[in-house]
């Protein structure tokens, strides 16, 4: 079992909260900064658009593997030890990626890059999840809404760094920089959590974990179409001029965030269960929108649906797999992480798949049939 103890002066619940929610937002603003300069990136070393591709499935693999170590690491030091030191080694991983010179330097810098992220998400949600028990009601989706929010300010800063001419290093070094002072401020306010007893590790997760990851698997995959295929869908079915080839993901992403700040008071109104099932109803909604009205203005209405979908989802599966009765918290949300982050990945090629032998249009259906599961399994699952 884990000590749970009493937060005691000067720490707060609120002390706690906001240092919890800060390190959401580094770990936010470490991955959009890279997010921002992929571009640049390519444009220096000469990538094409598949060698790019390949260059970038390094960060899931590194991602993937992560998962069982973090799991495991997790119940030997605790969630802030580990918070705390994948956060900085997640940041000075960005600025190594800044400084690969050649693909096979940023590959590896990548799985590195991957690796941190996936720790920190870990550590981050266990700190979460037991600042939402001091709580008692759901504030878990609003973290990851400062996650989304880091987004938007990273894309912005990656974008001024860009129009100044600033090279990914210089920017990835002062984003080192401001996460390093960040986690000095919030370090010891976190909820030190060290196991006195953590019994075993490698268990396997009971029905209603695997449940919970199933509904995060649909749910990843209809995220990961988004973030990879949007723009490509405005472009080649919407036939958006290419202005507005954007549009479809910046409403995706407008939605998604919004919708993080108002699902925790959803769920404590209307419960866990039918809050996800409102999420996979407007998931196969709006893409279903989007498939019937191939045009900008009711595919920017689809997507907007599908991004507050997918917006509670994660962090609603999140927040009742910390809360297993059967294995440690930060186990159990490895466990949720390894099946959810599946549909992540697979998500995306098989929409390539599917669009090579039928439509994109058509790929576009099946993904509509993942929020449809989201909803079949949510209501059959004891949440």
């Amino acid at each position: 079992m884990i000590d749970s103890p009493a937060l005691t002066a000067p720490t707060s619940k609120q002390a706690l909260r906001i240092a919890v929610g800060a390190m959401f937002f580094m770990a936010g603003l470490s991955f959009s900064s890279w997010a921002s300069r992929i571009a640049t990136v390519q444009q220096t070393m000469g990538l094409s658009d598949a060698a790019l591709g390949a260059v970038l499935f390094s960060l899931p693999v590194g991602l993937m593997c992560s998962l069982p170590f973090s799991g495991w690491i997790i119940t030997k030091i605790g969630s802030r030890k580990l918070l705390i030191s994948a956060l900085l080694v997640y940041a000075v991983a960005l600025v190594s990626l800044g400084l690969a010179q050649n693909t096979f330097q940023l590959i590896i810098c990548l799985v590195c890059f991957g690796f941190s992220s996936n720790a920190v998400n870990i550590a981050v949600n266990t700190q979460a999840v037991a600042t939402e028990e001091l709580y008692q009601k759901p504030i878990l989706a609003s973290f990851h809404g400062l996650w989304s929010l880091a987004g938007f300010t990273g894309a912005g800063i990656g974008t001024f760094m860009i129009a100044k001419g600033i090279a990914p290093f210089h920017h990835f070094l002062l984003m080192l920089v401001v996460i390093a002072i960040g986690v000095v401020v919030s370090a010891k306010y976190l909820k030190d959590d060290k196991v006195a007893s953590a019994g075993p590790v490698f268990v396997m997760p009971d029905r209603s974990l695997i449940k919970l990851g199933v509904i995060a698997f649909c749910s990843m995959i209809c995220e990961g179409a988004m973030f990879d295929w949007s723009v490509i869908y405005f472009k080649k079915v919407v036939l958006a001029p290419t202005a507005l080839v954007g549009i479809g993901f910046t409403t995706f992403m407008a939605t998604m965030a919004g919708g993080r700040f108002v699902a925790d008071w959803f769920a404590h109104r209307y419960g866990l269960k039918r809050t996800l099932q409102v999420s996979g109803t407007l998931t196969a909604t709006g893409l279903l929108i989007a498939v019937a009205f191939p045009y900008i203005y009711s595919a920017m209405a689809g997507f907007l649906l599908v991004g507050a979908g997918v917006s509670s989802v994660v962090p609603m599966v999140y927040s009742a797999a910390g809360k297993s009765k059967t294995m440690l918290p930060g186990v159990a949300l490895a466990a949720v992480s390894t099946i959810g982050f599946m549909g992540f990945l697979i998500g995306p090629p098989v929409i390539g798949f599917i669009a090579g032998i039928a439509t994109l249009r058509a790929s576009f259906v099946l993904i509509a049939a993942m929020g449809v599961s989201v909803v079949i399994v949510s209501t059959k699952a004891k949440i």
